[in-house]
């Protein structure tokens, strides 16, 4: 982290920024320039720290609804939670106060959309009162077209600074990344995460089947709508803040299982600092290789997930 901080539009030496967050974080040693103070303290930090929140959350977030579901292909874009956060910002961005949305900001309706879409989610998944793996996917997939072409359609109302801002939004970016939203998402983000860690064992259970959870003692309908209300809170808080960033949540999970096992007690708090690490560095790569212009987050971790994603198939006799 603190060298993707030192390195930007402007490279920092690894001294001079150490001294600077030492400085502000211990109260200790000076802050150095003022103008290399501002750089590094107000515009680069608060989005080094935003993009490694957001990785974990997304990463976690990934792994639980993989198991939830029983579904390695599972994530937050595929049971929809992503598009409802997308329409939420979308409305606020291009229709502002003439909708009955006025009044929230970007972040609050992108967090609303994200909740009233795992809610569906939630709801369409159930089958007498019993919530099936298989149909929680498919009605994940429905809402999450619903919500897509609800947002395509919006868009077509939009001017063409209003289209640039979207489609940027959609394709996730920490650019904006201030300090007043930092304590929010880490709270919800390692709240979140401290808690799915002690479903652990229940989790391990649950990768045995309903049938052996069951017999265990454990209400297998009643876990997994904790944990799908749990994941749709985590993903809805840094999507609020991120934009829409794909592959984080079906990826990192899949790295960590390949080399420490799918342990849940591990596996996510590994996940969440795999996850942090991966979203920087990501982050970095999107303002160093066309500087000074940046990319959009969601390109880069398409361009990498994409890839592994088909190793994974071909590696991964199972998944037939």
């Amino acid at each position: 982290m603190i060298v993707a901080i030192s390195i930007g539009a402007v490279t920092l030496p690894l001294g001079d920024v150490w001294g600077i967050v030492w400085h502000h974080v211990a109260g200790q040693g000076a802050s150095g320039d003022p103008a290399t103070d501002q750089i590094v303290w107000n515009f680069r930090t608060p989005r080094v720290v935003l993009a490694a929140l957001v990785g974990a959350g997304l990463a976690v977030s990934g792994a639980v609804l993989q198991t939830v579901v029983s579904n390695p292909l599972a994530d937050p874009i595929v049971l929809g939670f992503s598009y409802g956060a997308t329409l939420g910002a979308v409305l606020v961005i291009t229709l502002g106060g003439g909708v009955a949305l006025a009044g929230l900001g970007v972040s609050a309706a992108a967090f609303l959309g994200a909740v009233t879409a795992g809610a569906l989610v939630f709801a369409l998944g159930q089958r007498r009162g019993r919530m099936a793996p298989t149909r929680l996917v498919l009605a994940g997939v429905a809402v999450g077209y619903v919500f897509l072409s609800a947002t395509s359609y919006v868009q077509l109302q939009a001017t063409p600074t209003e289209l640039r801002t979207v489609m940027f939004w959609m394709l996730g970016s920490v650019a904006g990344a201030q300090w007043d939203q930092l304590p929010t998402v880490a709270a919800v983000v390692l709240a979140g995460t401290a808690l799915l860690t002690l479903f652990g064992r229940r989790l391990n259970v649950l990768l045995a089947g309903d049938e052996s959870a069951t017999a265990l003692g454990i209400d297998v309908n009643r876990l997994r709508a904790v944990l799908l209300v749990l994941s749709a809170l985590l993903t809805g808080t840094v999507i609020a803040v991120a934009g829409s960033i794909g592959f984080v949540g079906l990826m990192i999970p899949h790295l960590v299982r390949l080399t420490l096992g799918a342990d849940h007690r591990r596996l996510l708090p590994l996940t969440a600092l795999l996850g942090a690490l991966y979203l920087v560095l990501v982050d970095l790569l999107s303002r160093t290789l066309n500087r000074p212009n940046e990319l959009p987050l969601g390109i880069l971790t398409a361009l990498l997930g994409a890839p592994f994603f088909l190793w994974l198939l071909r590696r991964n006799k199972g998944l037939d």
